[in-house]
């Protein structure tokens, strides 16, 4: 099993689906999860994949459904956060589709006393994105704040009238989407003799006009 250190200062938690590729294996994921478990002290995914909580079901993989989910607790440090980089870079290879990662950080340092002194946590949180493409990453990124900025609006207005700001909203990330392009065609050679010009990141995200 996976040796957990207690005296570590944070509990990380990560949270989150990731839809795979049909053709990744077993064996592909292990490696693209090794930033997770070696940090936990594992010598393989099966041995790293049970959170240090038993109710928390840990790392899993449905392979019927090609379909990674994980939520995993482990103790640690602010290094963690280097194998979180090292663990996007890897799905990003393997995914389907865009998805999110929720990261929360714990300060188990902190207890009543500093309360009462006034003092704060350390505690953190980090939103990461993984996808194929950029244009995916984009995808999921707008689609999660479509959701939050009209979560917090319809308390005031009509879902019906949120419209424009929901067009607003994709207007910003197709503006993003264009000058990430754009920096992606600066020193391509062309395409040959009279060959017009064109974006080489893809298709745009869905709904982005």
């Amino acid at each position: 099993m996976a040796r957990y250190n207690e005296e570590s200062p944070f509990e990380i938690h990560v949270h989150g689906d990731v839809q795979l590729r049909a053709d990744v294996g077993y064996e592909q994921l292990q490696d693209a999860l090794r930033p997770l478990w070696k940090y936990a002290g594992a010598r393989s995914l099966a041995d790293g994949a049970p959170s240090v909580y038993e109710e928390e079901p840990g790392i899993q993989f449905d392979a019927a459904k090609h379909l990674l989910q994980i939520c995993w607790t482990v103790p640690g440090d602010e290094d963690f956060r280097q194998s979180l980089d090292e663990l996007c870079m890897s799905l990003n290879e393997l995914a389907e589709q865009g998805a999110a990662l929720e990261v929360s950080f714990y300060d188990t340092e902190f207890d009543d006393e500093d309360e009462d002194a006034g003092r704060e946590a350390r505690d953190d949180f980090v939103m990461l994105f993984v996808g194929p493409t950029p244009a995916a990453i984009m995808q999921v990124q707008r689609d999660l704040l479509v959701e939050d900025v009209v979560s917090l609006m319809e308390r005031h207005f009509d879902g019906a009238e949120l419209g424009g700001v929901v067009a607003e909203i994709d207007k910003l990330f197709g503006d993003r989407f264009d000058k990430l392009v754009n920096s992606l065609e600066i020193g391509k050679p062309p395409r040959g003799p009279g060959a017009p010009g064109g974006h080489g990141g893809g298709r745009r995200p869905r709904h982005l006009h």
